[in-house]
């Protein structure tokens, strides 16, 4: 039986902790004599009433949470905290309607990075600071922060664990799952101190190397500028930008083992890692041919370009420096396969994990050699471990539950009147957390066009994608409520 009481109580504690990440940009409006303090002052407030009263109202229970439990925790924390999180933007005057601001911050959260302005920098700079802070907070996983706490209230927090990473490989560094957390997170603030320092080093000034590093180490592609990283105009800042959204692409458990283990031989060795890298330097090399053969493009404009770009599409960040819709049809085929990819598992990116599509590419080469040899008996390897059948299982399951909703959202928005490759780019943007995508929603437009309807569409998509598919849909399941 579900325990809504213990439930609430704990969505209470999530709430209190949404709280305190606005006192950030409250602060710093304050700090600034910015107009955009009130409307965090109002948003605080509204927030921290039901928080308390579902943290400390309820009684406080001692029980374990059960895997279906963790499961609809993981859901309502993100519906909830999205909710409340986007009460900045509702009461600001840039925001037309709840459904805009709505969905501004579940593509925040989600380190999607779909907005739906046409002109970011006529927000206050507290707007602009939560928009790229609800990225670095939602990078590493607002539920994955919570397994910290959870234990000491004594809620276990493995539920939870299996609950955000439902379609990956969960690999614990420690025995106990918030030390995990913890060496994760001190992992993240050493990285996001190591880009703002060498960001400010590059030319930036401090607020926009601080909302840049918070979108980039989340792998979102919030921006304080309208033209993205295209406003710079700098190759070091791209250079800068470029090394660490490639290391959010990376496993966290691999940046474990390098920077606390001091293990470089097991990263080399990596089938994903090694699948990751290969993967940038040859779509790389092919966007660039592209850009110099068929755009016209020198040599050094077109490197600079087409590895930003690929960079930024593979690790599902969605900075932009070149409006890559007026590239040859190949790259932007290209673009649009590594929208679906995404980075490592484990790791803040979007989209399928190399790790899975390696895993897939694995189970057809074994279904063709069956087809041969039809009484032998072949072994699907990750590596060198043997990957089990259920989890081969479980990965067809998820493939087709990616078509199934990912057909479906698209026939609905083409149902709302959006024109074909603009609800198929919109989808798969948004479904695996990319943000800029093609057609209507290519990289110098936005997402303000849509209906209100399209709009809460691919909000669920864009959940969807962040929590692995299963985690959402599973809870719409008649079996799930049974008893």
């Amino acid at each position: 039986m579900i325990r809504f009481a213990t439930l609430a109580q704990l969505i209470g504690q999530f709430l209190l902790a949404l709280c305190a990440a606005m006192l950030l940009p409250l602060i710093y409006g304050w700090a600034t004599d910015s107009p955009g303090a009130t409307f965090f002052l109002q948003a605080l407030v509204l927030t921290l009433a039901p928080a308390l009263c579902l943290s400390l109202l309820i009684p406080r229970t001692r029980r374990n949470l059960s895997q279906r439990d963790g499961l609809l925790l993981v859901v309502a924390a993100w519906f909830a905290v999205s909710a409340f999180g986007c009460l900045p933007l509702y009461f600001s005057p840039y925001f037309s309607s709840f459904t805009d601001a709505f969905f501004e911050t579940v593509s925040g959260f989600t380190t999607t990075g779909a907005t739906v302005l046409a002109d970011v920098e006529v927000l206050p700079p507290p707007v602009q600071l939560w928009r790229c802070f609800t990225h670095w907070l939602g990078g590493m996983g607002i539920v994955l922060l919570g397994i910290a706490i959870l234990p000491l209230v004594g809620h276990g927090g493995m539920q939870l664990y299996r609950a955000e990473f439902s379609g990956a490989k969960s690999e614990k560094l420690r025995p106990r799952v918030v030390e995990t957390a913890t060496a994760l997170w001190k992992i993240y603030v050493a990285l996001t101190l190591a880009q703002y320092l060498a960001l400010r080093l590059a030319g930036m000034s401090a607020f926009d190397a601080l909302c840049h590093t918070f979108a980039t180490l989340g792998t979102g592609g919030f921006s304080s500028r309208t033209a993205s990283i295209a406003a710079y105009d700098s190759a070091l800042v791209e250079a800068v930008i470029i090394v660490f959204m490639l290391l959010a692409g990376v496993s966290f458990i691999q940046h474990h083992r390098l920077f606390v283990e001091r293990r470089v031989w097991p990263i080399l060795k990596d089938v994903e890692v090694r699948c990751y890298f290969a993967l940038i330097s040859i779509t790389t090399a092919i966007v660039t041919a592209s850009l110099v053969w068929h755009s016209g493009y020198g040599m050094g404009r077109a490197v600079r370009s087409a590895l930003f770009q690929v960079s930024s599409i593979l690790t599902t960040t969605g900075f932009v420096t070149d409006d890559y819709e007026a590239w040859h049809p190949l790259p932007q085929a290209i673009l649009l396969t590594l929208m679906c990819l995404g980075g490592c598992t484990g790791s803040t990116a979007g989209g399928l994990k190399l790790a899975r599509v390696i895993l897939l590419a694995r189970v057809v080469d074994r279904e063709f050699k069956r087809m041969v040899e039809r009484h032998g008996v072949f072994a699907v390897r990750l590596g060198r471990e043997v990957i089990a059948e259920s989890t081969i299982q479980s990965l067809l399951n998820l493939i087709y539950l990616v078509l199934v909703v990912n057909f479906a959202s698209i026939l609905l928005l083409a149902a709302l009147g959006i024109d074909v490759l603009t609800a198929i780019a919109a989808v798969v943007a948004c479904m695996f957390n990319i943000g800029p995508g093609l057609g209507g929603v290519g990289p110098l437009d936005n997402y303000g066009f849509m209906p209100a309807m399209a709009k809460w569409i691919l909000c669920g998509c864009m959940i969807a994608g962040r929590l692995e598919f299963y985690t959402l849909l599973v809870i719409l399941t008649p079996s799930f409520w049974r008893r």
